[in-house]
């Protein structure tokens, strides 16, 4: 089908939390015939809480550890999404155009364990409803 989009990058800080989740999350919407990866500006650890949201959605714990735009081509992927004003200008160095979705960073929020796991959840749903809307058929 002309103009589909067969591969998509989502691209963060530090492919720990942000580009990770949205990396399951468009995995799990559109399934195996489109090449889904992620990569950030460093190269971070997977965050324990973001593997935990993402279990609690049924989506498993990535298997892939974090890696840097040093080990991915962006101008190979249809499409790449920046998630961090940080990411998108990395994006731009490397001669992609990405679109930019400023996503909220789970990490800085403060209180107890339950409201750190909401906000790590809100940025789970956000990002699902964003890709939903922007790929899903």
């Amino acid at each position: 089908m002309p103009g589909a989009v067969r591969s998509i990058l989502f691209a963060c800080n530090m492919n720990s939390v942000r580009s990770p989740m949205a990396e399951a999350l468009a995995r799990d919407l559109l399934g195996p015939d489109v090449r889904i990866e992620s990569c950030g500006v460093y190269e971070g650890v997977l965050d324990p809480l973001a593997a935990e949201v993402l279990e609690e959605a049924g989506l498993g714990k990535p298997t892939r550890p974090p890696q840097d735009f040093a080990k991915i081509a962006p101008a190979d992927f249809d499409v790449v999404i920046a998630l961090t004003g940080e990411a998108a200008g990395q994006a731009r160095r490397t001669g992609a155009e990405p679109e930019f979705w400023e996503t909220e960073n789970p990490t800085r929020t403060r209180g107890d364990r339950e409201a750190v796991l909401d906000a790590y959840r809100g940025v789970r749903d956000a990002l699902r409803a964003r890709i939903k809307a922007r790929f899903a058929s």
